[in-house]
């Protein structure tokens, strides 16, 4: 082999061992840290709970949330509900206001986004503990009485749930996405097991009142308000036996548009953390870097190693690399064509990747998303 071809070789390597990083060789680095177990004595007088959601156009999911939430306050009647709605324009507003014995309703002027609703009700709160969740998200009966043990411990000073999705099997994009997130709690166990776990998704997650922090707009709340627990010298944990459910996005186009704004918030995010993340530990720093930023940038990895691959194919002999060419053309058309099967679930996880990297990109061109649209295809 020539130098180009040794150097076109090892891109394609390294950049297979930055896909597969994340979910593979960081989950084994973690296995092999020291445990750092949680206290959870009683004796003391539980803490208080204030439990928020924001909700847009959400009137599909609302019977079942308002009827989960009267079951939550039956078995802690002194928790505190409160419900920002940003704006609906399908009736979300009307039902919340109908269910005002069980919750604190506060009506937004008009579209100002979820971070916006949540700091709104932040500052309404008057639980030790704020727990955060999402208008599609039902809590298990016992979450509550689960989740207060942890806070025992002084050290604690943030708890996120265990999210369980639920129509995996509705198609491809389903699937793709249980199995996606089934890794991401797996990661998330073990973050936990070994000091911090790096960050919390905005289903189900609680904080001490006191450490929620001032942010932006254009940030995911709940990326900064978990992060804001670790950048205060607390432990952010996950608790295994504190589940919410959630219905799985269905469709391709839904999925798509979700990851795209995620992602571009969460670089927004990630800039506007920055001078907490350089004050982190080295450990928590090393997580931090494998879970996120090699993720962000999976699409690139991915985009490089088909480059070097092509131009490796081309140098042995051209017809090779027309031949690659071709099958990936193919195997991509009948992978969007496919709803179920190995095909249409790499297609859905390489989409996963582009769109992840199109709002990492979008982002750093300056481009926010401050709103949020519920995914029709989970309804």
């Amino acid at each position: 082999m020539t130098p180009v071809d040794v150097i076109l070789a090892l891109i394609i390597v390294l950049c297979a061992v930055l896909l597969v990083w994340p979910f593979l060789i960081y989950p084994l680095i973690l296995r092999l840290l020291p445990t750092k177990p949680v206290e959870q004595a009683g004796g003391a007088a539980p803490p208080t709970v204030s439990l928020l959601f924001c909700a847009y156009n959400e009137a599909a999911s609302l019977p079942a949330k308002i009827e989960n939430l009267r079951l939550l306050k039956a078995r802690h009647p002194g928790l505190q509900v409160l419900a920002f709605d940003d704006g609906s324009s399908d009736g979300t507003g009307d039902l919340l206001a109908l269910a005002q014995d069980v919750l604190t309703l506060l009506r937004g002027p008009g579209r100002s986004g979820k971070a916006h609703g949540m700091k709104q009700l932040a500052a309404m709160a008057t639980g030790d503990i704020l727990v955060f969740t999402d208008a599609n998200v039902l809590l298990d009966a016992d979450a509550i009485d689960a989740l207060l043990p942890y806070y025992a411990d002084p050290q604690v000073g943030g708890v996120l749930g265990s999210l369980h999705y639920d129509g995996a099997d509705r198609s491809a994009s389903a699937s793709v996405g249980a199995l996606y997130w089934r890794l991401e709690e797996h990661l998330k166990d073990l973050e936990s097991r070994t000091g911090n776990v790096m960050g919390a998704d905005g289903s189900i997650f609680s904080i001490r009142r006191a450490l929620y922090p001032d942010f932006p707009d254009s940030v995911l709340d709940d990326l900064t308000v978990s992060m804001a627990v670790v950048f205060a010298g607390r432990r952010l944990i996950k608790a295994k036996d504190v589940i919410a459910r959630e219905a799985m996005v269905a469709q391709r186009a839904d999925e798509y548009r979700r990851k795209v704004r995620i992602a571009a918030r969460s670089w927004h995010t990630h800039r506007h953390l920055r001078p907490g993340l350089r004050r982190m530990s080295r450990l928590d720093r090393f997580k931090y870097g494998s879970r996120k930023i090699v993720r962000w940038f999976g699409g690139l990895w991915i985009a490089l190693a088909v480059l070097a691959a092509l131009a490796l194919a081309w140098r042995i002999t051209p017809v090779a690399a027309v031949a690659l060419v071709a099958a990936g053309l193919v195997l991509a058309m009948l992978g969007a064509m496919a709803r179920r099967g190995p095909l249409a679930a790499i297609f859905d996880l390489l989409l996963a990747y582009m769109a992840t990297l199109k709002g990492v990109l979008l982002a750093m061109r300056g481009q926010t998303f401050t709103l949020w649209t519920p995914a029709k295809s989970r309804d």
